[in-house]
Formats: structure tokens, C-alpha cells, sequence
């Protein structure tokens, strides 16, 4: 949904991508809590919002898209030579 990749997130945030496939998989030790902060921040600028345990209903921590604030634009069919900015 996001199109996030490793190598986006790497780039997104300045951290390697080693290092991000690391902490992913519980082996990110030489990951600093910076590291760790970098990543959720960047998360965040991207669409993640992070829960808190039984922050939305019953059950642990865990993630859900931030819902899309955009405009879609128009339908192809709606174009014009009126509306053709």
C-alpha cells in the first residue's frame, strides 16, 4: 500500500539498509536507539501511525495506516477541453 521498500526506507531515513534488514529480523545490534527513533519518525512521515497497547480497542501494540487526506482528482472520463488546466 505504501510502496515501502527496504531500500526507500534506507533512503528516507539515512539508515542502511543492512542495518534496517538487521533490526527487521531481531539481529539489529549494533542499532542504535537513534537508529530506532530515525526509523519511526520516518514511519511516520510516511503513512505508519504506531499503537500502544489497547490504544484502538482490545488487544497489543501495533500499526495501521494514517488515512490518505488527498484529493483523487478527476475520472477520466470527466476531462474536458473546459476543465484542461
Amino acid at each position: 500500500m505504501l510502496d515501502l521498500t527496504i531500500d526507500r526506507l534506507s533512503q528516507e531515513s539515512g539508515i542502511n539498509a543492512l542495518l534496517i534488514l538487521q533490526i527487521e529480523s531481531g539481529n539489529g545490534y549494533e542499532a542504535t536507539p537513534g537508529d530506532h527513533a530515525m526509523l519511526r519518525q520516518t514511519l511516520e512521515r510516511l503513512g505508519i501511525l504506531f499503537l500502544d497497547s489497547g490504544q484502538a480497542g482490545p488487544g497489543g501494540a501495533g500499526l495501521r495506516l494514517v488515512a490518505a487526506d488527498h484529493q483523487e482528482g478527476m475520472r477520466p472520463e470527466e476531462l474536458n477541453s473546459a476543465n484542461n488546466d
